[in-house]
């Protein structure tokens, strides 16, 4: 058989409330059995310590803690659907979901894809309890109960299409369940599988039948193969695990926790007994895993055994072993079982026996069997070539092969062989393998429903990462990839795991610190890229930067190679060596042009690309080139041409910065012929050029009218009549340069507006670019009306920045976030970390691949999702021994026609407050009857409090609302108001957006309807 790879595994056991809990449990050989807690039966009713009818002989048993607690807001699942769900499947969602995310995806990745799902499953008392409350079934009701939909729940809610089934065959449902797993990965139904396994204890029937048949131990402990074994003791409990055909694990880098070598499948048929052990058929169902898996019985190092602690049970099972080991006495296979630690989980003991093995392979340590210091005599265990596990066993090196049992009470048997997972799993191969990547600080991100889930998970992670250490390169990388799909974007740089962690429990702490790290983008993100022009540069700009990003190095090394053989020595060189010649017009203009390009290289590289361009003066031959106007070659000939073709014209010249718009110097530079107004970065941002001179003149007369300059310590007099002695030969360059339209959206601040379609950036415009005005503040105003949802400027330093704030806001109102990922003499990659990372939480996504060194790009387990434990949905009361019904049914919703009183008796499960992922504006005071009954008829099909229903909330999306549940809405709506009896489901289904959509429909429907008719309060 084709070996199968374990990726994944969550689950929830008595005592161990995850599988890290769990390992725990097993290696300490703890104890997870307890009295039955009171909201499950009064034990004390049915207890009977001497054989009576309807009586169990023990008050004892394993329980998991909280299994009310369900996150159903995290799912979408409205309260009164959540109240009405067996908490088997409630428990099965939230633990697929850790699963998936365990085995390093997200589990939204898998949405669409043909994933299986496989249940096993055994126990259906919530259904018993309330299928039989015939006055209280309900479509929910329905639906929340049946063996199916236990699997169908997680593929409805993960959106998998592949086969999803649940198996009930006793005891055994859970291997089974694996065994189907397997079967459809092997037979390519599909590429991934998760198998379960489940089983909650609700009513005190089984441990009644238990002890009727003679099985229960008095203490409700399971004791397995032990001299003190009297019989069974129940146990609850969940767990999952993510399957992968090996190959197809390895190729995608994922970690295994072991593989799945065979498994088989028979049937006792008839024996002595339908729930009598079956020895021949048990030892049938190891000999044919044995087979499958390729394997002798000599190569089994141990073996997790079913183990009930049932004389019949562990007699049975201890020969169909001991009939394929009794040859090997000199070097016993060790057996043990977990229903010692945890009692007999029933559905999913197959399941806790799986994830034992796994474990175990995974740690190279086989815990000690609880209760095995005296082994049963009568078993001769010795003979049979076994021994219990009195002491943890250490796996030597190598490989080691394991056994699995699990048998069914109707006589279904399972049996698996699983191995460790290959030493050294090879790294697959990458797409940019040697090209060089990585920004120089690692980006976490984390994603939930609400800020308080968000702030929960922040916990998480923090307690989890400090508890081992890890490579911060490593944690970032798997959060990107394993942390998404929700509304919510929370993101954070960090060099090292420490700091990480402190920022992670300092936004945890400070609501305000974690509200300006987290972003709720709606809607799609539009980023404008801004060039910064000459006058920003400095020595050794991003140098920093350099020395850490080999992404950033190889892009500004890629420029410096274009611009070499028309600078005739190295820019990169110059700028990071910190020569000053770098304010040289001549090293000024193509240093900045490489730092441009290699930062908006750097960009797209990471898979941020611009949807709009804009360059003050020089920084637009960086955009332009960016935009496709011409090659990387040409831009840098063209730029390193005008650097030094203005390096060679005279001094003489000056430019003055004068706070006041260009409308109010008219007057100063009437008469001035040798000066001009060389750029204009907004509505009182100007700046003149020409004759020093004739500037200081103006100065002096601006002076007087109390208007404020500045000189500005320059070489040239910039975009002046002083620069037309070089332009001749710069258009001879141009000209052989050529130019055309741009592929992307670019404001010119040569025109002060978008370049149309088609039209060319030509000789004639970069030659009239040298000598026009800079209309920055027009073709910024212009861009801003675009609305974009992010600026990103890319230079040195963010000048523009603060430009650009004093434009006047568009029409819309919002001004666009300002990102920078270089910010001044200091930078490193942790700036251009933090500007991803602001990004992101602005909702675009970028390609986290290239911000991280092959090195980093590693599998890392991080802590799975904490789900809230808020919101409690369970029965009215325990189960008690009386000749009344046992269980009057679910908390129901509220009824709009109901008392306070009734209401509070009657009220939806405890949810403090406004869900926290339900966050919308305060809805308005109700103003007609129609929003009064609309609202109530949402919130009674939804089992929502009417105060929680804003208008924004989505009654899919964020109410969870249903096909059958939008049924029910409308007959309710049709019993309340008569005006909307000829309403159809084709006309109510388009207007279901939102709530405030619904209402308006329906307010328009009544006007419209009959104007005598009588609205129905009942």
């Amino acid at each position: 058989m084709e070996p199968i790879a374990i990726v994944g595994i969550d689950c929830r056991f008595p005592g161990a409330p995850d599988a890290g809990a769990y390992w725990d449990l097993l290696m300490r050989s703890g104890d997870g059995v307890s009295s039955v807690p009171a909201e499950r039966w009064t034990a004390a009713d049915f207890h009977s310590p001497t054989p009576a009818e309807g009586r169990a002989n023990t008050t004892q048993g394993g329980f998991i803690d909280d299994p009310d607690a369900f996150d159903n807001e995290f799912f979408t699942v409205s309260p009164r659907e959540a109240a009405a769900m067996d908490p088997q499947q409630r428990l099965l969602l939230q633990c697929a979901w850790r699963a998936v995310e365990d085995a390093g995806m997200a589990p939204r990745r898998l949405a669409g894809t043909a994933t299986g799902v496989f249940v096993g499953i055994m126990g259906n008392e919530w259904a018993q309890l309330h299928l039989t409350d015939y006055d209280r079934v309900t479509a929910q009701v329905g639906s929340g109960n049946g063996y199916c939909m236990t699997a169908n729940r997680i593929s409805y809610h993960l959106d998998l299409k592949g086969p999803s089934l649940a198996v009930d065959t006793a005891c055994s449902s859970s291997l089974v369940a694996v065994h189907l797993a397997v079967g459809a990965l092997l037979s390519g139904e599909c590429d991934h599988a998760i198998a379960a396994g489940v089983n909650v204890a609700l009513t005190p029937a089984l441990s009644i039948f238990y002890n009727q048949a003679g099985l229960s131990a008095p203490d409700g402990r399971c004791k397995p193969f032990s001299a003190e074994a009297n019989g069974i003791g129940r146990g609850e409990g969940v767990g999952v695990v993510v399957l992968r055909r090996l190959a197809d694990a390895l190729a995608d880098g994922q970690q295994i926790y072991a593989v799945i070598r065979g498994t088989a499948v028979n049937q006792d048929g008839r024996s002595n007994g339908i729930t009598a052990p079956n020895r021949w058929a048990q030892q049938d169902v190891i000999g044919a895993a044995y087979r499958r898996a390729g394997v002798e019985a000599a190569d089994v190092v141990f073996t997790e055994g079913h183990g009930t602690g049932t004389v019949l049970g562990d007699m049975m099972e201890a020969a169909a072993l001991g009939h394929h080991h009794a040859g090997r006495a000199g070097k016993p296979m060790a057996l043990g079982s977990v229903k010692g630690n945890l009692g007999h989980t029933e559905g999913a003991a197959g399941i806790a026996g799986l994830i034992k093995v796994a474990l175990s392979l995974h740690h190279r340590t086989v815990p000690a069997s609880r209760f095995a210091a005296r082994e049963n005599p009568r078993l001769d265990l010795r003979g049979k070539g076994i021994r219990l596990l009195k002491a943890p066993l250490a796996l030597g090196r190598g490989t080691a092969v394991a056994g699995l049992s699990s048998f069914g009470m109707g006589g279904t048997n399972a049996h698996a062989v699983l191995e460790t997972a290959p030493p050294r799993s090879p790294r697959p191969h990458s797409r940019d393998e040697g090209t060089a990547t990585g920004i120089g600080t690692a980006v976490f991100t984390l994603t939930a429903p609400s800020p308080e889930a968000v702030r929960r998970n922040l916990i998480a992670q923090a307690d989890a990462l400090s508890a081992r250490r890890a490579p911060a390169g490593a944690v970032g990388w798997n959060s990107t990839r394993v942390k998404s799909g929700h509304a919510y974007r929370f993101a954070v740089s960090a060099a090292d795991t420490d700091t990480l962690v402190g920022k992670l429990r300092a936004c945890a702490d400070d609501p305000d610190l974690l509200a300006r790290f987290t972003g709720a983008h709606a809607g799609t993100a539009r980023t404008a890229f801004l060039f910064t022009g000459q006058g920003s540069q400095y020595p050794a700009m991003t140098a920093g930067l350099y020395r850490e990003s080999p992404l950033y190095r190889r892009y500004l090394d890629e420029a410096d190679a274009a611009l070499l053989p028309h600078t005739g020595r190295s820019v990169r060189d110059l700028i990071l060596t910190g020569d000053e010649r770098v304010h040289q017009t001549r090293w000024a203009q193509p240093a900045l042009f490489a730092v441009g390009h290699a930062l908006g290289r750097t960009l797209g590289a990471l898979g941020i690309r611009p949807d709009l361009l804009l360059g003050h003066s020089v920084g637009e031959y960086a955009a332009a080139c960016l935009a496709g106007v011409f090659p990387l070659e040409a831009a840098a000939r063209l730029i390193a041409a005008r650097g030094a073709l203005m390096q060679r014209l005279p001094d003489g010249g000056g430019m003055l910065a004068v706070l006041a718009g260009r409308d109010e110097l008219a007057e100063h530079l009437d008469g001035e012929p040798e000066a001009g107004i060389a750029v204009v970065n907004g509505p009182r941002a100007t700046v003149l050029s020409g004759d020093l001179m004739a500037l200081q003149r103006i100065a002096k007369g601006l002076d007087r009218d109390r208007i404020r300059t500045r000189m500005l310590r320059v070489s040239h007099a910039f975009h002046s009549h002083l620069m037309e002695p070089m332009l001749d030969e710069f258009a001879e360059v141009a000209r052989e340069v050529g130019g055309g339209a741009t592929g992307l959206p670019l404001y010119s601040t040569l025109y002060g507006r978008l370049l149309d379609a088609g039209e060319a950036m030509d000789a004639d415009y970069w030659v009239a670019h040298v000598r026009r005005t800079v209309l920055f503040g027009d073709a910024a105003a212009a861009l801003l009306d675009a609305g974009p949802t992010h600026t990103v400027e890319l230079g040195p330093s963010p000048v523009l920045t603060s430009m650009i704030r004093k434009v006047p806001p568009p029409a819309a109102g919002h001004r666009p976030a300002a990102v920078a990922p270089v910010r001044g003499a200091d930078s490193t990659g942790a700036d251009l970390a933090d500007a991803l990372a602001a990004l992101w939480r602005g909702g675009l996504d970028p390609d986290w691949t290239a911000a991280y060194p092959e090195r980093d790009r590693v599998p890392y387990r991080l802590a799975p999702y904490a789900f809230g434990t808020e919101h409690r949905y369970w029965t009215r009361g325990p189960i008690r021994a009386r000749r009344e019904p046992a269980v009057t049914g679910l908390r129901a919703a509220p009824d709009a026609s109901a008392g306070p009183a009734e209401r509070e008796e009657t009220r939806a499960p405890e949810r403090p407050g406004r869900p926290a992922g339900l966050l919308t504006l305060e809805r308005p005071a109700p103003a007609d009857p129609v929003t009064e009954v609309a609202l109530a008829a949402i919130g009674q099909v939804g089992g929502y409090e009417v105060g929680e229903l804003g208008p924004y909330l989505r009654l899919y999306e964020d109410l969870g609302f249903d096909s059958v549940m939008v049924m029910e809405l409308k007959n309710r709506l049709e019993e309340r108001l008569p005006a909307l009896a000829d309403l159809t489901v084709q006309d109510l289904l388009p207007k279901l957006a939102s709530v405030g959509d619904l209402l308006s429909f329906l307010r328009e429907q009544v006007a419209h309807g009959p104007h005598d008719a009588e609205e129905r309060t009942a």
